[in-house]
């Protein structure tokens, strides 16, 4: 049995714009539900181990409640996920300026990025499981970005033995060289309320990028044995998050990109196990970076679907991605799109109890 898809009202922004949330529900009641303004995965209700469903990724109520909300809670991020120095970068010698929203630098596309845009929406195929793809059309100049871009994400959802499995596949075009990195922003809460503080997480990657005062790569690829950042075995995220680090202090927690183990192909790279509800969400991949973030500034200024408050630590965010700020350090990688190019890249999250 595959899941149904279902699109109803939720509202309209600030500027008048209609917002639809798009439901895709397996017969079991599994469901993810996807809203147009900021292809934003507002809601996931997988089952816990006594076989219940409740919800997995902090799940705000209303329109009004993402405008409002600093952090990206579940949109799609763009261009550029991550940080980008100074909000500058140069292509082919001509330097290109991002307006600053975090400090001295440009955070998750600029002031206005992807996330506050209203996409379009349909139904599409998705290697005969039904989905909806979610598209957008960024004009040349868009937050000081060159070229006009059209990008895509496309949501399903589909059973795998007893596990559900949410696929997001991301593709995006240009018609002049331009830097592209997307990501989902989802705030991970696999118990459903409170700290994930006694999450445990795997993760497969042996290195992991350092960051400066201003949270940008140093551009060393450290190893993450004997550091906080080694995950290569279960560990709870709390264990050692108020450790003496500097890389910690720094960030106020886990916020940094772990370079993945594994080739450029989709690989399972990690799990995530919630110790109540006994949820796990394993990550399959083909992108080479995840930015890995403990919650740090939440403040308790998010209301979730129940009333809850949402604060410092109550949700984990695993940002599979290219790695930041890699326009300005090659040696990161390359992530700028010419024409005649595609970005490409598919992540899965598979639940399971």
């Amino acid at each position: 049995m595959t899941a149904t898809v279902h699109s109803s009202p939720f509202g309209r922004t600030r500027r008048g714009e209609p917002v639809e949330r798009w439901e895709l529900r397996l017969p079991s009641g599994a469901s993810a539900a996807v809203l147009t303004r900021g292809a934003t995965l507002q809601q996931v209700r997988v089952p816990d181990a006594a076989g219940d469903l409740g919800d997995a990724v902090v799940a705000l109520p209303d329109v009004a409640a993402y405008e409002d909300a600093d952090g990206y809670p579940g949109a799609v991020v763009g261009r550029v996920a991550n940080r980008i120095a100074g909000g500058r970068f140069s292509l082919d010698g001509v330097e290109h300026r991002v307006p600053l929203n975090d400090g001295v630098n440009a955070l998750h596309g600029g002031l206005e990025g992807f996330d506050q845009r209203v996409w379009s929406a349909s139904q599409v195929d998705v290697d005969g499981v039904p989905g909806v793809r979610f598209a957008l059309r960024s004009p040349d100049g868009d937050m000081g970005f060159p070229g006009t871009l059209e990008a895509a994400v496309t949501y399903s959802l589909r059973e795998e033995g007893s596990a559900v499995v949410l696929r997001l596949d991301y593709a995006a075009t240009t018609d002049a060289p331009t830097p592209v990195n997307l990501t989902n922003h989802a705030y991970f809460a696999l118990d459903g309320a409170g700290s994930v503080e006694d999450h445990v997480v795997r993760l497969a990657a042996a290195r992991y990028l350092p960051v400066d005062a201003n949270l940008i790569p140093t551009g060393e690829l450290a190893a993450t044995a004997r550091t906080p950042f080694d995950f290569s075995s279960p560990t709870r995220i709390g264990e050692r998050l108020r450790d003496a680090d500097d890389q910690l202090l720094r960030a106020g927690g886990y916020d940094h990109c772990l370079v993945l183990d594994g080739p450029g192909t989709l690989r399972e790279v990690g799990t995530v196990t919630g110790s109540r509800s006994g949820r796990t969400v394993a990550v399959r991949t083909d992108l080479p970076g995840l930015q890995f973030y403990s919650g740090n500034f939440l403040d308790g200024s998010w209301r979730t679907v129940q009333g809850r408050p949402v604060r410092q630590g109550d949700a984990v965010c695993l940002e599979t991605q290219l790695l930041p700020d890699a326009v300005n350090q090659p040696l990161l990688g390359d992530s700028v799109v010419r024409p005649g190019e595609e970005f490409t890249s598919t992540t899965e999250y598979v639940f399971s109890a």
